[in-house]
């Protein structure tokens, strides 16, 4: 593979995949009884933890607000990438990534049906390998499913780059971010066809944007689906363990 391509000849990266394949997502939905809601997801190599609580009446101090408060916190473990971090939670990087989950998150829950109260959103990076915010966005989605929340739809998270110039990829690694250029990161609402979220690392040239954010926006399709099997496979095995079936027998 010459210099710094990231797509070899015979059109695969360096994690064999082709450019425009997500890496391998597993999930998991109510992997913990104390939240109301909770969700493991695995993104290639990126792992990450969602709680959920609530919706709960809000603290004295917020409860003057007629609209919901969704509160959010990120943090990565200490262990989660190959230099131990000497502040999982509260440094610059990750009051920035609160902000913009609670941007996308916000913008698929149905705010109007929980006035003066509170749903607090907490995601845990267990194992970082690039795609940090979209792989915590999925989780956190299925997480509020399994809570209960009502959503709009589904809000799903993905990035793509440029490979040898021109070449679009979808769903960036660690490696691939480190060694390419610009990544563009998307979470949007695929059914309403919305953009919740939108984010750029470096600036990327005019004649390059439309096709890198096609390839987010089908990657958040491909996520949409995903997730979707993923809950009615959950419902379904809860559903046969409560016997619903004979439920008004």
């Amino acid at each position: 593979m010459p210099g710094n391509d990231l797509i070899s000849e015979q059109g695969l990266r360096l994690d064999g995949r082709r450019a425009n394949e997500l890496r391998r997502i597993q999930c998991k939905l109510g992997v913990f009884s104390q939240p109301d809601g909770s969700a493991y997801l695995e993104q290639g190599n990126t792992k990450v933890l969602a709680a959920v609580y609530g919706p709960h009446q809000a603290s004295s101090k917020k409860s003057s607000h007629d609209e919901v408060i969704v509160n959010c916190q990120y943090s990565m473990a200490t262990f989660s990438t190959g230099e131990r971090k000497n502040r999982p939670r509260g440094d610059r990087k990750s009051q920035e990534m609160t902000i913009h989950l609670r941007q996308a998150l916000s913008a698929a829950i149905k705010l109007e049906l929980y006035p003066k109260s509170q749903i607090d959103i907490f995601i845990e990076v267990l194992q970082a390998d690039g795609g940090n915010y979209c792989t915590s966005i999925n989780a956190a989605t299925l997480a509020l499913i399994d809570a209960g929340i009502a959503l709009k739809e589904y809000v799903c998270a993905c990035t793509a780059s440029l490979a040898n110039g021109d070449v679009p990829m979808m769903d960036i690694s660690h490696l691939e971010e480190v060694s390419g250029g610009p990544t563009l990161t998307v979470a949007s609402l695929p059914n309403s066809q919305r953009i919740a979220f939108m984010e750029m690392s470096q600036r990327f040239h005019l004649d390059h944007l439309p096709k890198v954010l096609k390839m987010a926006l089908d990657g958040c399709k491909e996520v949409q689906i995903i997730l979707d099997k993923a809950v009615r496979e959950h419902l379904a095995h809860v559903g046969s363990a409560c016997d619903w079936q004979n439920v008004g027998k």
